[in-house]
């Protein structure tokens, strides 16, 4: 028999009778995109198909591209449950640069292939994310032009120690002028990788794309920087060599593509502020040891002298927490900013570094660190058979 009590009030089960539809956001979400997958599938469907083998190619057979990921699956969780925390914190900072989470957008070139507003959309989607972004030298834009749109997130700007000298010294001038933080040097392209996948579409990116930093009207010369920057006919910088030019530069410098203990060692050794461990995506040597490999043995090295930052491979925020719990102090996106772009411009950016934050707070919560100084090797343990 009715009591003439609505569903609204029931005594039976907690929250009987209660609208439950917006409980499970994660899941009825009402944003274009939910997951990286869809954002990478949007990013494939907007691009044309040499662009797109441009960016996710690798080197030769891209054993090196697929190495990059095997190496998240050697590594499981070791979660600690009952730990008594609340929503975990992710914020760190890095050479003296507060972040929202330990996240930096690697440098990557050619950007207006992918959206016409490139790398100052990514920048400005870094500032809205409180993250910071390594702003490329190969760009449709201009440093200064860059920063201007995102200062907050322009922190740091990305060489290659092509050319002479005194135009690398010029180049830090000019970040310095427009409040970069430090250069990180590209080490890792003596040459350009063996990448068959755009050798097969004979595809060649157009050129005026790469030279936003490099423009006449900048006191640049373009055409003897562009044959520099993509002929190759350079001598290999030493790291004595980079170490003086770091002495008489106006910005503190570090390298990016080490992916040994000794070369660490070197680049420290020479004055470096901190270590970038890459291989370039697997975009350059196939057969390179994955990124988060290579981790191990840098930090192992190293210690806490300077901050050690890894990028390849990473897809998602439990890979940012496995790299954080071999000692990384931040980890870089590359591809994955890349393919936000191409998706939906600064939206898309956006949305990616907001999933990405999400993933890894929700992994961290479930492993059991309030904040990332809680993630270190004991949250880990090999997977079986690895």
């Amino acid at each position: 028999m009715s009591t003439g009590t609505d569903a609204s009030q029931s005594t039976g089960s907690p929250g009987a009778g209660r609208d439950h539809t917006d409980d499970l956001g994660i899941w009825s979400s009402t944003e274009e995109f939910v997951t990286l997958a869809e954002i990478a599938r949007a990013a494939e469907a907007n691009t044309e198909r040499g662009a797109w083998n441009f960016l996710v190619g690798g080197a030769g057979d891209e054993r090196g591209l697929a190495e990059n990921r095997a190496a998240f699956e050697r590594w499981q969780f070791r979660p600690r449950f009952a730990a008594g925390i609340s929503r975990p914190d992710p914020r760190t900072s890095l050479l003296g640069v507060d972040l929202a989470m330990p996240v930096l957008t690697s440098p990557f070139g050619f950007d207006a292939l992918y959206h016409p507003d490139g790398h100052a959309a990514v920048a400005q989607a870094n500032e809205s994310a409180g993250t910071a972004m390594v702003v490329p030298e190969i760009s449709s834009r201009a440093l200064e032009d860059v920063a201007s749109t995102a200062p907050e997130a322009c922190r740091f700007f990305q060489l290659v120690p092509a050319g002479t000298e005194d135009n690398f010294l010029r180049m830090v001038e000019r970040c310095a002028q427009s409040g970069y933080r430090a250069v990180c040097v590209t080490v890792d392209t003596p040459m350009a990788g063996w990448r068959e996948r755009s050798m097969e579409d004979r595809f060649v990116p157009d050129p005026t794309l790469a030279l936003g930093n490099h423009r006449p009207d900048l006191g640049v010369d373009e055409i003897a920087t562009l044959k520099a920057l993509v002929t190759f006919e350079h001598p290999t910088w030493t790291w004595d060599r980079l170490g003086a030019l770091g002495e008489r530069a106006a910005l503190p410098w570090f390298p990016k593509g080490v992916l040994t203990r000794e070369d660490a060692r070197a680049a420290v050794d020479a004055g470096a502020c901190a270590v970038f461990v890459s291989n370039h995506g697997g975009r350059q040597l196939e057969a390179a040891p994955a990124p988060l490999d290579a981790l191990v043995e840098v930090v192992d090295e190293l210690g806490d002298e300077v901050p050690v930052i890894v990028d390849g491979g990473v897809r998602r925020g439990s890979d940012v927490a496995v790299a954080l719990a071999l000692g990384a102090a931040a980890v870089g996106l590359g591809r994955l900013p890349a393919l936000g772009l191409a998706a939906s411009g600064r939206v898309g950016v956006e949305r990616t570094l907001a999933l990405v934050r999400e993933e890894l707070v929700t992994t961290m919560a479930i492993v059991g660190c309030d904040r990332v100084e809680a993630l270190d090797r004991s949250r880990l343990q090999r997977t079986p058979g690895w």
